[in-house]
């Protein structure tokens, strides 16, 4: 038997043994988790060491090293994402609705389990932690399959977390982390259809597209971030620019910061000049502009078509400016990648018009858009973000992981 089967026989044998768990038996077990991970948050970081090591001589980024990194301060919040999972409401056995029907059945549908999910994800740790919790609040089973630069890291967390349920009478294989990193094995998870009921890819554009393509199990995509902010000619400037620095230099390693900046003409020549000198004392962002706007800047490289797709997860930023709200509408929707935009207005209309239209998980008026996060949107943590027109779109928190059942009770009718 392959590792895959073996994994997924194991996974779908756990769903099954999951069904039984109550919300009471759940959210104690999650609380006790978070008390093993603090308390083996030493052995944890440990492993987080040589995987560090590892990436720096693998010439990674310092972008991509701050997203693998664990600090005691990181699996505090870990910890707190847990608990506030086994804090949320249960969704599982919630009632959609229910009915009786002209053949005098009652018909009720009920959320459940999806089953058993696999995701395929880059080297962040703090995924391994928050996907299981939702999992596992869901009465779903995971298989994980993490980036090489984080399996020492995974390794650890899946350990303790199998620890605690192996201590709580739960099946370990609520939980299984495929080790082996190659891409066969990855591509033999995607094909899993005896087994996985859903697969998540949560990375980059190259791994979701790899995925999309190859994939024979649903997959619900959770896309990179293309995010786009749009100045207004009504926008109050000082705002804008507030929001511009922190949507681009927070933390721009991650899905939800600002990659593209468009302008309207009429604001350019004052906006772009305060934004540049006050960015620059925050950290300098290289700025890639069009051919009309460039020589606003003091320092700017000319973009090309390329750069006004890309999801950079540095300090860069693509520039375009517009002559409307239409035409800013247009291009956004063009290069979007539907994660999340912004709009920066005083305008109520151009507001209204903006979010109507622009085909987006998340659309903003003057704020940034940072704030797209299942802990921050009150879902707890979140297992990715939806770029998808699906049942699961935006930040995917426990609904996103069930499905539903229609349970039908009769009294002897037959149909004729």
């Amino acid at each position: 038997m392959s590792i895959i089967k073996q994994l997924g026989h194991q996974a779908k044998e756990a769903s099954f043994d999951l069904l039984s768990l109550s919300t009471l038996e759940k959210n104690n077990f999650l609380l006790q988790l978070a008390d093993d991970l603090l308390s083996n948050s030493d052995v944890i970081m440990q492993e987080n060491e040589k995987d560090m090591a590892q990436a720096k001589n693998h010439d990674i980024s310092k972008i991509m090293l701050d997203r693998l990194l664990l600090t005691k301060e990181r699996i505090r919040a870990i910890v707190e994402g847990v608990k506030k999972v086994a804090d949320l409401e249960d969704p599982i056995g919630q009632v959609i609705k229910g009915y009786t029907n002209l053949d005098g059945l009652k018909i009720v549908q009920k959320r459940v389990p999806l089953g058993v999910i696999a995701m395929i994800f880059e080297s962040r740790p703090n995924v391994t932690i928050d996907a299981f919790s939702l999992a596992f609040k869901t009465n779903n089973a995971i298989i994980l399959r993490g980036g090489k630069d984080a399996l020492n890291t995974n390794k650890a967390l899946v350990k303790v977390v199998r620890a605690s349920l192996k201590s709580s009478g739960i099946t370990e294989d609520a939980i299984q982390l495929l080790e082996d990193p190659s891409h066969a094995l990855a591509e033999e998870l995607m094909s899993a259809t005896d087994y996985i009921d859903v697969l998540i890819p949560r990375g980059g554009a190259k791994l979701i597209q790899t995925v999309k393509e190859k994939a024979k199990v649903p997959v619900i995509e959770t896309g990179i971030g293309n995010v786009h902010i749009y100045i207004d000619e009504t926008a109050d400037l000082d705002m804008a620019t507030q929001i511009v620095i922190n949507a681009k230099t927070q933390r721009p390693s991650v899905c939800n910061a600002a990659e593209s900046l468009v302008i309207h003409e009429a604001v350019a020549e004052r906006f772009i000049p305060q934004l540049e000198e006050a960015i620059s004392a925050v950290h300098p962002v290289a700025f890639r502009a069009d051919p009309v706007v460039i020589n606003l800047f003091k320092e700017a490289t000319l973009a090309s078509q390329e750069d006004y797709g890309m999801e950079y997860l540095d300090y860069i930023m693509s520039v375009k400016m517009v002559s409307s709200l239409d035409q800013a509408i247009s291009w956004i929707n063009t290069y979007s990648s539907h994660h999340s935009e912004a709009i920066i207005t005083q305008s109520l209309a151009a507001a209204e018009r903006f979010q109507e239209q622009i085909d987006a998980a998340a659309v903003y008026v003057n704020a940034s858009t940072r704030f797209t996060d299942g802990f921050v949107f009150g879902l707890g943590a979140e297992i990715g973000i939806s770029t998808q027109k699906i049942h699961a779109r935006g930040p995917m928190g426990l609904e996103a992981l069930t499905s539903s059942k229609f349970y039908i009770n009769g009294n002897g009718q037959i149909r004729n």
